[in-house]
Order: structure tokens, then C-alpha cells, then sequence
């Protein structure tokens, strides 16, 4: 701010105020009242002018609409991710020979007889499906016309690769060889498997062996889907079992993968359930509100810009003086913005949630991020109207004021914090598991910063190496030191320092920016029924209606 002459030259009413007017105080005035005006809450909003909160109303119902929708995609999304888990479950216990649950990591062969073994158990149990299983699979029989067979046994080897560890010479062409065999079960009824056994002449070539895959397809119907009164879905698994040898280690792992494609089944009958039309009769309305939603909350940011934009301009002819940027800043509503964010990922989720419901689109983890991300920017939005009560403000003001103070901050602590990965990474990765990746690294200083697995983070270290386990005390011990006792206590001091000058704030008086300073020369209330754009009364359910009475410093607005 100029000096308190200048402050009274810029902010006064200047002469003759009560009587009549100039037309630049007039429009300085009129400016005034329409910047206060922007600024107010809805509810005073609806004192100066008798306008409704509309978008609070309209925000109301849609954290209500998208919160139900949210539940039920998740309970039908649910069932799905339980019907490909178990599916996935039996898989493995049909197809891989001794699996034990939960021995995903450790399940491995380590001789050639064993590995024969387990990949002719998985040709053989896939060729008795429809006469050993519990639940009810179909074959994915071969494209017609081309080459690819039911189930497809295949391995990939280099070029040309020759070992001879005893002489410490090999003789490697890197270029991979993939040979397949196909096996296709007979029509109706697959042969028994003494009957056909013409896969049992497949042969490895392990010298140079990279991986053998057996790949096949089966189809499934979940049925369990009537529960929630929905069209039961028609699933195919693309069952892909992998045995891994391209480390040459001499442990071959095996692992199972299963990927689900869902589509809508054929003629579906389903007697007295599997009416989706209000599901989509909810989805539409979602839509509808949330398209409404982003109408009016663009219109409010555009207006914002606009009324920036004339202020400016208004305050750069009057008084030769440019606003600055923190003041300009005040007209774009951040948290339109969110909302706006929020209505475009619900009205993308539904419509992915319509396809998902109709069986054209298979997405669920994009429509789940989607739907996911807009309830929460939804529901972080509602603070916006708590932010007009003083004492629910006390958050987001504090927020605001450290946010900068914590950027800082974080941006010097991420520097310590990457050299300890890499430090960790490359020095105690060989020697403890929990440092065997990067992003292992990062997640184990994470949580030593918050106090977990400490213990077990010791006590996993290998002391094959004196000089290894010595640093890794040194590195544990000054890391841990470092982060609880030095840093959590900076970054919590950074918001407490931030809490108690809002709270001072609070109590006394609290620093006003220029534009503020500006606004609080219009002294006129939203009783006063100088915001209203025409003399007519207003009503409403909650008033009686009645006229704001003529004041007699009343200003005459040309």
C-alpha cells in the first residue's frame, strides 16, 4: 500500500457522499457492491439478492447421487474380482501338480523329470476338465481356418547355445526360437489321455532353454451376479502357465496367470431378475447432474475471470495502479475447479459404467479410478461451504498458509531421502530383501519413518559380510535418527508454526489484502436491497416476503 494519504485518495468515498453523485463515484460504487456481491456466502447471497443456493443444493444432491452409484459399482465390481480370484484359485489347483496356497514364490522344480512332469499334468488335467471339475468350463476352441489349436504347449530357447562350464567357455547367439505344439480336445468328449499322447514327444532343449508356456482358454458364466438383480456375465479366461528358466539358475519357477474378458452372454433368461433399466435410468441422472453441475460451475469461474478482468482494468484507469497478482488470484475459485474436475470423471466413469453393464466395455479398473477420483474430489469439495464459517475455516486456512513452507521443505528432504534409496539399493540389495528393487527401498524407509517393522528390518540383514552388516547398522541407525527425530519434527513444526499465526489471527486483527481493503469501503448489508437488479420483493419457503425499506443515504446508481 502508498502512504495513508495515497490509502485515502485510493479507498474514500471522497466529498459528497449522502448527496448526489458523479457518474465515476457512482460506477466505483456500483463496481463495489458487485465485487462484495462475488465474494459472499450463498447464504448472504440470498439476503442481497434472493437468489437460491443452487449449486450448494445441486452439489448436496450429488454427493448423494455419486456415492450410491460408487456403492453399487463396487458391490458389482466385487463380485466380480471374487469370481476371477477363486477361479483363479481352482486354476491352480487343477492345472499345477503339489500347488499349496499361498506358495506362489516358492513353487519351482529343480530336475528335468520333475519338469516333464508337471508340464504333461497340465496338458492332461486340461484335456479332463468337463470330467474332473467342479464348476462348469467349456473349451475355447481353435480359430477356424488357422493354425492356433486349443491349447497351445510351446517353448522359447536361444539360436544357438553352447556351456561348457568345466572349460569357462560358452558360445551364445541371443536370437529366441519359439516352437509350439497344439493340442486340441476331441469333439464332444476329449480322449483320455492314454488314448492320446501325442504332446508327451515334445522335448526341451534345456541347455539353452529360456521358458516353456502352456496357453488355453476356458469359458464360465457367473451366475452369482442374480444376487444383485444383473444380467449374469459370460467370462473367458486366458489361462497362460509359465515355467521360468531364464535366469539358468537351476530352479525353474512356475506361475499362473489368468486374464478375464467379460461380454455379454447370448439370449440370456433369467426369470423374474436382470432388469437393469433403473440402473441406467440412475446412471442418467448422474449424468444430468453432473453435466449441470459443470455448467454452472464453469459459468461461475468464467464470470469470476471476467469481473477480474474489468477490475483491473477499472483499477489501472482510475488510479494508475496495476492489482496485483495474489489479489487477481482471489477471483479464480479453486474450488470450482475441483468440481469441474469431479463432473468430468463421474460423467466419463457412468458412461463407462453403462458400457461396463452392458457388457461392451471390460474396463473396471479405469472406470473404478474414475468413479473413485470423482467421489473424493466430491466429497473434498464440500469444504468449500464450511470454509464460510470461521471456526470450520481454521483447516483450509492452515493449509494454505503452510502449503509453501511444506513444498520447501519436502523438495530438501526428498533430496536425503533419494540418496539413502540409492545408498540402500545398491550397497544392502544383495544382502537383505527388502532392498532388492528401488521401489522395495522406498517403501521400507517409509515405513521406518512411520515406525513399522523396525525390528524385522534389523534382524533380516545376512551378515555374510562383517563390512556389509557394519554399514548397514551405520545406515539403519543414522537414517531412522534423521527422519523421526530431525525431520517428522521440522515438517509437524512447520503446521503448528502455521496453526497458532492463523489462530493470532483469529483472535486479534487479521492482516486484509488490498482487494479486501477495497470491497469493505461498501458498507451497504445484503438486507439492504441495494444488490437486487430490479425493485421487486422477495419470497421464499423460509420468509415472508417483504421490501427492503428506502434508506435515505440510499445511492442513485445511473
Amino acid at each position: 500500500m502508498a502512504a495513508p494519504s495515497e490509502t485515502e485518495r485510493l479507498l474514500g468515498r471522497g466529498p459528497g457522499y449522502g448527496t448526489a453523485e458523479s457518474p465515476a463515484v457512482a460506477e466505483e460504487e456500483e463496481l463495489r457492491r458487485r465485487l462484495k456481491y462475488f465474494f459472499m456466502s450463498p447464504c448472504d447471497k440470498y439476503r442481497a439478492r434472493g437468489r437460491r443456493p443452487v449449486k450448494l443444493g445441486l452439489q448436496l444432491a450429488k454427493i448423494l447421487l455419486v456415492t450410491v452409484q460408487l456403492i453399487l459399482f463396487g458391490l458389482s465390481n466385487q463380485m466380480v474380482v471374487t469370481f476371477k480370484e477363486e477361479n483363479t484359485i481352482a486354476f491352480k489347483h487343477l492345472f499345477l501338480k503339489d500347488y499349496v496356497d499361498g506358495a506362489d514364490d516358492s513353487y519351482a522344480v529343480y530336475t528335468q523329470r520333475d519338469l516333464y512332469d508337471r508340464m504333461f499334468y497340465a496338458v492332461e488335467k486340461y484335456l479332463a476338465v468337463p470330467n474332473e471339475t467342479i464348476g462348469r468350463y467349456a473349451y475355447v476352441r481353435g480359430e477356424s481356418g488357422g493354425n492356433q489349436s486349443s491349447l497351445m504347449l510351446c517353448q522359447q530357447y536361444y539360436r544357438k547355445g553352447r556351456i561348457d562350464p568345466a572349460n569357462d567357455t560358452f558360445n551364445i547367439d541371443p536370437k529366441i526360437v519359439t516352437d509350439c505344439l497344439g493340442v486340441d480336445p476331441e469333439d464332444p468328449q476329449p480322449l483320455p489321455p492314454e488314448l492320446d499322447r501325442s504332446y508327451k514327444n515334445f522335448t526341451l532343449k534345456f541347455h539353452k532353454l529360456i521358458n516353456v508356456t502352456i496357453q488355453f482358454k476356458l469359458k464360465a458364466i457367473n451366475i452369482q451376479t442374480i444376487i444383485n438383480n444383473e444380467i449374469p456375465d459370460c467370462y473367458t479366461f486366458t489361462i497362460t502357465i509359465t515355467f521360468d528358466n531364464k535366469a539358468h539358475s537351476g530352479r525353474v519357477k512356475i506361475r499362473l496367470d489368468n486374464r478375464a474378458d467379460i461380454k455379454e452372454c447370448k439370449d440370456p433368461s433369467v426369470f423374474g431378475r436382470g432388469d437393469n433399466s433403473f440402473r441406467l435410468f440412475f446412471d442418467v441422472v448422474v449424468i444430468l447432474v453432473c453435466s449441470l453441475s459443470f455448467i454452472l460451475c464453469a459459468r461461475s469461474i468464467i464470470r469470476g475471470l471476467m469481473l477480474q478482468h474489468e477490475f483491473s482494468r477499472f483499477f489501472q484507469r482510475r488510479y494508475n495502479q496495476n492489482v496485483c497478482l495474489s489479489d487477481r488470484m482471489e477471483f479464480l475459485n479453486g474450488w470450482y475447479i475441483l468440481l469441474v474436475i469431479s463432473d468430468v470423471l463421474t460423467v466419463l466413469g457412468t458412461i463407462m459404467k453403462i458400457g461396463i453393464e452392458s457388457k461392451n466395455f471390460a474396463s473396471y479398473d479405469v472406470c473404478s479410478i474414475l468413479l473413485g477420483t470423482s467421489t473424493l474430489l466430491v466429497w473434498v469439495g464440500v469444504i468449500r461451504y464450511l470454509t464460510f464459517f470461521q471456526k470450520y475455516n481454521i483447516l483450509i486456512v492452515t493449509l494454505r498458509v503452510a502449503l509453501p513452507n511444506v513444498i520447501r521443505f519436502c523438495c530438501c528432504v526428498a533430496v536425503i531421502y533419494l540418496g539413502y534409496c540409492f545408498c540402500g539399493w545398491i550397497v544392502l540389495g544383495p544382502y537383505h530383501v527388502k532392498f532388492r528393487s528401488l521401489s522395495m527401498v522406498s517403501e521400507c524407509l517409509f515405513s521406518l519413518i512411520n515406525g513399522d517393522d523396525m525390528f524385522v528390518t534389523f534382524a533380516e540383514m545376512q551378515q555374510n559380510s562383517y563390512l556389509v552388516w557394519l554399514f548397514s547398522q551405520i545406515y539403519l541407525y543414522t537414517f531412522i535418527s534423521l527422519f523421526i527425530y530431525m525431520v517428522l519434527s521440522l515438517f509437524i513444526a512447520l503446521i503448528t508454526g502455521s496453526y497458532e499465526t492463523i489462530k493470532h489471527q483469529c483472535e486479534g486483527e487479521a492482516p486484509v489484502s488490498q482487494l479486501h481493503t477495497y470491497i469493505a469501503q461498501c458498507k451497504d448489508s445484503p438486507k439492504s436491497g441495494k444488490y437486487r437488479r430490479d425493485s421487486a420483493s422477495s419470497c421464499s419457503v423460509f420468509c415472508c416476503c417483504e421490501r427492503a425499506p428506502l434508506q435515505d443515504n440510499a445511492l442513485l446508481v445511473n
